[in-house]
This record gives structure tokens, C-alpha cells and sequence, in this order.
């Protein structure tokens, strides 16, 4: 496929706000592709050379990318920065260059780029390391701009940077993989739970081989199974059947285990690896699991280094350094908590009870210093969830996950099997909500150069998009705007995007990718929201009344595992001061 093929798919996707002809477009570029570089074109619209869990990274800032234009379209680099501070898209940078080339560069355009090709290249400029490896990263880089149309050198330029902006999610491509080749979706949607690279799924696919030979791979994270919120002991027995296992909902960092020979690798709640911030983690596992292979589940959780006493989250991040972790591990030292077993030796337990799992679960962990098993207990009476729910608090936990011992693990999934059981006892909404920016508007007085506030949204996984729920102005330090405002920036489109549904017109708008936590005094009727629109009262959403920003910002969560929208509909009709 030639590379411009796939460019003016881009530009349709990105021109578009309706999702179904995003997802149109989409199938029309996978049917259109040649079966060896489906996975290929898949890479590029999700805006990266391989999935997150593989960590390869083009690490090409804007300065080096400027630096590759200016030697292929002979403007220099002094020009081109210029232009940038004035467009603020090396994109648009890239393609008025490339437009207007200067010197001899331009005859080096010979035959059209291929999508192969340009991948392939970019692959390169990833693996370069060591010494020469910039000087190698912009030697390739300009072969690629020299030979680029200035609409195929936009798109190269956002790309290399991370700044493709289409916003494309990976169940969007699992709706263009169904359309473009006829496959079941809940077919299609399995198999990436299971192995989550969408360019293999879709290469699997178009090259017609069965779904149902992707099965769980140790060192491949799958996603996380994940849980709804109910504010009272009683109803979540009976939404769990009557009977629950309830466990200490400790407030640390998800994580996945995978351990084979010996080897242990960490992936986040995102899929991401983490392995490297945990090496005193890595060495525990080692030492307290006797399995060969295993896939196990836990909360990594910070400690105090003079009491032991658990810390919070945000002191857990000190620990997402690239160098100098061996001070992190000492200042911040963590411990593990394991609360499921996914696979252990050559057995699947997916499809497994969770009172199995357990069972599984401690027969291959011997607790030891920095390895526990989350602490939990069967229950059938709401008021002894209750003094588990206190005990639970007042050793510094944010409450109790209380789960279905029936239930099977269902990957990617917000189901009734597993539910928090977590109150904030600072306001009057019954708990935080993890919102996801979507677009902003900008400040005035002492807010003048940033953000002012922020338009929040929450998210329904039945049709992939992100409805509105409040503008957030409140709980935000002067560092945390600008930290938001830098944070944003490589977010920022020209219009409302297509997965967003929003009545009200922000300054600026982004593609979802940042989480953050917000409080409020209630979840209340609002006309000018689209959460969760028409399901109470005609015409009018759910919106959070006086929300604030609580300071914590959900690194650790991708969009799609904000808050939905089926659980601010829950929150409204069940919200009332908590009686315990």
C-alpha cells in the first residue's frame, strides 16, 4: 500500500466527529491493505510501532524532528522553530516546509512511499542507540521527509514526535477489524483481551486463521478485570448473590506479575512495563512464588521506611524514575499484595471461580517479607462487611473490593462481580470519580497563559465514547496548571473529538488520554451535560456539583478505565450520607 493511501484515511479520521465514520474509514484502509502490512497500518493509526507493553519508543523530541526538516526542505532550523512557536504542530511545520523546499533536496524524491517502507524506518530510528545514535535517527528521518508529500510529511512528523492526535482506541479498531473482514467483534474484542496488540489481531484476521488460537501468553499482560462501586454493605450482597469475598482495597499501583524460569516482568493497570521501577518487587516475587510460569494479580503499596505503616499512591510515584532507582526504592520501599492468580503452569484459569483461583493463589506464594496475599474473608452479613470495611480504613486502606466467589475473570470488563466498597468521608458525593479531560477553557487574571478549568468526562464502554459531566476549575495550585497546560499539549486537536459527546463548546480541545481525580458535593440534574443524558429525565444529563480537582492525577489510568457512565447513573440514584 502506498503511504499516501493511509494519509488520506488520516485526514478523514481526523476531519470526522461522528465515530461511526471513523470506524467506516478505518475498515476501508484494513480491506484496502495487503495482509503482510495490516499490522502495520494498525501501528500507525494507534499512534505507535508497537503496543505500549513492548516499549519501543521512537524518542525523537520536536527539536531533532525540526532539525531532519531542515535538511530535507532546506529552511533552516531557525525558521522552522520560529514557525512552530507560531503554529504550535510540528505537523503543520512539517507540511508547509516540505511545501516550499529550498536547494537540490527536492530531487531526491524518487518512487512514492510505501507504508512498509516507512514503518520499517521508523523501526530504525527506534532501535538506534549508543553513540552516532542521533545523528543516525536524523539521517534516517530525513530520507523519509526528502521523499514525503507535504501532507505524507505532516502526518511522519506527528507521528515521530507522539503527536498523531487521531485519538483512534483500540475497540474502535476492533469495531473497523469486524467491518473490514466480516469477523464476529465479541470474537475479535476476546482475542485482544487475551493478547492485547491489536496489529497481530488484525494481521490474524486478515490473513483468515481462527481467533481461538490466541490464547494467554506469559511475558503478554492482559487487561485488567475491573469494578463497579456501591456505597452500602447490603446492596453489594445482593447484587454478589448474598455472599462475598471481600478484600483490603489497598491504594498503590495495579499490577500484573508475570513470572517464567526465573524472569519477572511488571505491567501497569495501562499494559505498560513497569519492571524497572520495582526491582525490589522482581527479587520478592522470585523468592515467594514456586511456579515455573505464572500470571498473578496484586497492589504494589508504598511504605514508611521508619514505621512500616502503608503510604499513599502519590508517594508511590516517586518511584516512576528512569534513573537513580535504587534511592526511590530506599526513601520508598513497597511491598506487594496479591489478590488473583491469571495462569500458572500451562493452566488457563480465566474461566475459573475466583474461590479456585484463590485456592491456586496460595498454593504457589509463601508470604514473606515484601510478598503478601491481600488480606480477606468470605461474608454473608452486611454488618460484618461493615467492621471489616472499619478494620480495613483504619489500617490505611481506601476501603474493601468485595467480589462474587463464583465469578470467572473477564478481561477488559467494569461487571457487578467485582464492586468497591469505598467512601470519602470529605464531601458529600459517597466517593471520587477518575474523569477524563476533554477540553479546556482558557484562564484569566492570575490564570492568564493556562488553563482555567476543564471539561471532564466519564465513559461508556457500550459505544466507546466520552460524554461531558462537569467544568472543573476548583483544587488546582498554580503548579498544577502548568503542569496540566504541558501535559495537554501533545492532547490538543482543532475540534471536539470524534468520541466525545459535549453540548458545551471549550476554548480547546483534546483527544481523551489524561485522567484526573475529582470530588464534588453531588451528583445533580444538568441540561448542559451529556452524561448519562435522558436516562433520568428527559433532555437533561447528570453533572457534578461544585467538583474540585483532589490533586491526584491518574497516571495510572488509560481513558478507558475512567469512570462510566453506568456508575455515575448508579452513584445518582443511590446517593445519600452513609450511614456505617
Amino acid at each position: 500500500m502506498l503511504f499516501q493511501e493511509l494519509v488520506r484515511a488520516l485526514a478523514v479520521v481526523e476531519a470526522t466527529t461522528q465515530r461511526t465514520a471513523v470506524v467506516r474509514a478505518l475498515a476501508t484502509l484494513l480491506r484496502n491493505a495487503e495482509v503482510g502490512e495490516v499490522d502495520k497500518v494498525v501501528y500507525f493509526v494507534l499512534g505507535d510501532l508497537k503496543p505500549p507493553w513492548v516499549g519501543l519508543e521512537l524518542g525523537v523530541a520536536e527539536k531533532l524532528c525540526l532539525r531532519a526538516l531542515s535538511k530535507a526542505s532546506g529552511i533552516s532550523l531557525s525558521e522552522l522553530e520560529n514557525w512552530y512557536k507560531r503554529l504550535g504542530d510540528v505537523g503543520e511545520v512539517a507540511r508547509r516546509a516540505l511545501a516550499s523546499r529550498r536547494g537540490g533536496l527536492v530531487a531526491s524524491r524518487q518512487k512514492p512511499l510505501e507504508v512498509t517502507e516507512v514503518y520499517d524506518t521508523l523501526v530504525k530510528v527506534a532501535r538506534a542507540t549508543g553513540g552516532g545514535a542521533q545523528d543516525l535517527k536524523i539521517s534516517l528521518l530525513t530520507s523519509l521527509f526528502a521523499r514525503a508529500t507535504p501532507e505524507e510529511g505532516k502526518y511522519i512528523a506527528r507521528f515521530v514526535v507522539g503527536k498523531l492526535r487521531l485519538g483512534v482506541a483500540d475497540m474502535t479498531l476492533v469495531d473497523a477489524l469486524s467491518e473490514a473482514f466480516g469477523v464476529d467483534r465479541e470474537a475479535v474484542e476476546r482475542a485482544y483481551h487475551l493478547h492485547p496488540d491489536m496489529g497481530k489481531i488484525a494481521r490474524h484476521v486478515a490473513e483468515g486463521r481462527p481467533l481461538g488460537e490466541i490464547k494467554i501468553t506469559v511475558g503478554v499482560p492482559i487487561l485488567p478485570m475491573l469494578a463497579q462501586r456501591l456505597s452500602t454493605a447490603s446492596e453489594i450482597l445482593s447484587k454478589l448473590g448474598g455472599s462475598a469475598i471481600c478484600e483490603y482495597k489497598y491504594d498503590g499501583e495495579r499490577a500484573q506479575i508475570h513470572l517464567s524460569g526465573g524472569s519477572v516482568k511488571i505491567f501497569s493497570r495501562r499494559l505498560e512495563d513497569i519492571t524497572h521501577s520495582y526491582p525490589d518487587v522482581v527479587k520478592a516475587v522470585r523468592e515467594a512464588v514456586s511456579a515455573g510460569e505464572a500470571i498473578l494479580e496484586g497492589e504494589i503499596v508504598a511504605v514508611d521506611v521508619d514505621t512500616g505503616e502503608m503510604l499513599s499512591f502519590q508517594e508511590l510515584m516517586h518511584r516512576k524514575r528512569k534513573h537513580d532507582v535504587s534511592t526511590a526504592v530506599e526513601m520508598y520501599p513497597a511491598e506487594l499484595y496479591l489478590f488473583d492468580l491469571l495462569y500458572v503452569d500451562g493452566e488457563d484459569l480465566t474461566r475459573e471461580p475466583l474461590i479456585y483461583r484463590r485456592v491456586r493463589l496460595s498454593e504457589v506464594v509463601e508470604e514473606r517479607e515484601g510478598v503478601h496475599i491481600a488480606h480477606w474473608r468470605l461474608f454473608d452479613n452486611p454488618e460484618e462487611v461493615d467492621l471489616f470495611f472499619h478494620e480495613a480504613t483504619s489500617l490505611g486502606t481506601e476501603g474493601l473490593i468485595c467480589k462474587s466467589p463464583l465469578s470467572t475473570y473477564e478481561m477488559g470488563a467494569r461487571g457487578w462481580n467485582w464492586i468497591k466498597y469505598k467512601v470519602d468521608y470529605r464531601s458529600e458525593m459517597v466517593d471520587t470519580v477518575d474523569l477524563v479531560v476533554v477540553g479546556a477553557f482558557y484562564g484569566r487574571g492570575k490564570r492568564t497563559g493556562v488553563y482555567g478549568a476543564f471539561l471532564m468526562a466519564a465513559y461508556d464502554p457500550t459505544g466507546d465514547m466520552f460524554y461531558t459531566v462537569c467544568k472543573v476549575g476548583s483544587g488546582f495550585a498554580e503548579a498544577d496548571l502548568k503542569k496540566l497546560y504541558d501535559m495537554l499539549q501533545p492532547y490538543r486537536i482543532p475540534q471536539r473529538h470524534p468520541r466525545v459527546s459535549s453540548k458545551l463548546e471549550a476554548d480547546v480541545w483534546f483527544t481523551p488520554g489524561v485522567v484526573l481525580e475529582v470530588v464534588g458535593a453531588e451528583i445533580t440534574l444538568s441540561p448542559l451535560h451529556t452524561c448519562c443524558l435522558g436516562s433520568v429525565k428527559p433532555g437533561v444529563g447528570l453533572a457534578v456539583r461544585f467538583p474540585r480537582f483532589t490533586g491526584r492525577y491518574r497516571l495510572d489510568k488509560s481513558p478507558e478505565q475512567a469512570t462510566t457512565v453506568g456508575e455515575m447513573l448508579d452513584m445518582y440514584k443511590r446517593q445519600r450520607k452513609v450511614q456505617l
